[in-house]
């Protein structure tokens, strides 16, 4: 249950001038991604800028990007919340639209304690059995860490499938991958880290820099899975500029930035995010420009 690939974009949220959502410009850039090595899209996330949309416009992304990308990649529905009952409905409804998956992200400004955060996705797996369910540890936007022991129960949940890292912290994923079945998946949710992840039996990665390069993302964890060591290095190496460059402030700021430079009508950011100031948008353009992105 649940094999999402290698190569899992963490998509923006195009947008209009006006702030709406632009489900045009999604459905087009899911497919261009869907054909540039990525092989699952995880919707309205933390760079889907999921804390302004509302519930509905988040449900018609799911609809619109299913389409545009139906036999061509998987869809992840980011559907949590710091609200047990709202993560519940809003996963269940997403899995009647047809994802493929679901984000679940450990709540956020309440700190449950850990037994909190066990019960918390152990009912919303139970209350969506058939839907494969993906565990998102974020503690520098949480404000709480799911400690590798409360993972390693979850992973005995059949339809918890997975995680996605984001703690940077290589100590905490070793921890993960030594106390879960091999069948668990652990995705790097940084793209820097992505590499060493894999070196200690990480599938893959939630991406941001796939958005430009995934297609190189994918030939790096397909060469280090061949053992061609050397290859997915220099890769990483290459890419590792990109990697900073786009969270040089927050993210998405800086992807949103980077697609607009390649000529993509992905809008704004909503408030209270904003616009990359010069700084930010002068360095961005460097790094694109030297992987001859733009």
């Amino acid at each position: 249950m649940g094999d999402f690939g290698n190569v899992l974009t963490a998509m923006i949220t195009p947008f209009k001038a006006d702030g709406s959502v632009n489900y045009d410009v999604a459905a087009e850039l899911a497919a261009h991604l869907a054909n540039n090595g990525t092989d699952t899209l995880v919707m309205c996330g933390t760079t889907g800028e999921s804390p302004t949309l509302s519930w509905d416009e988040e449900y018609q992304l799911f609809v619109e990007v299913l389409q545009s990308v139906a036999g061509k990649a998987k869809v992840i529905a980011g559907c949590g919340s710091n609200s047990t009952k709202e993560a519940i409905a809003a996963t269940q409804k997403a899995s009647k639209i047809g994802v493929h998956g679901s984000l679940q992200v450990v709540p956020y400004y309440n700190k449950p304690p850990q037994a909190g955060l066990e019960a918390h996705f152990k009912a919303i797996a139970q209350a969506c059995p058939d839907l494969p369910l993906l565990l998102y540890n974020v503690p520098g936007r949480t404000g709480q860490n799911l400690q590798p022991e409360t993972v390693a129960r979850l992973a005995e949940v059949s339809n918890i499938v997975g995680i996605k890292e984001s703690t940077g912290n290589i100590d905490q994923a070793s921890e993960i991958r030594r106390l879960t079945p091999k069948e668990f998946h652990i995705y790097s949710g940084d793209d820097y880290m992505t590499l060493p992840l894999l070196a200690i039996g990480a599938k893959g990665v939630v991406s941001v820099a796939s958005h430009l390069v995934g297609n190189q993302l994918q030939q790096m964890i397909q060469a280090f899975n061949a053992g061609k060591i050397e290859v997915a290095s220099e890769i990483h190496l290459q890419l590792f500029p990109l990697f900073k460059a786009l969270f040089l402030t927050s993210n998405p700021i800086p992807v949103k930035k980077a697609l607009q430079l390649q000529g993509w009508e992905v809008g704004s950011t909503r408030p209270p995010l904003c616009e990359a100031d010069l700084e930010v948008s002068q360095k961005l353009e460097a790094v694109l420009k030297e992987l001859s992105l733009i």
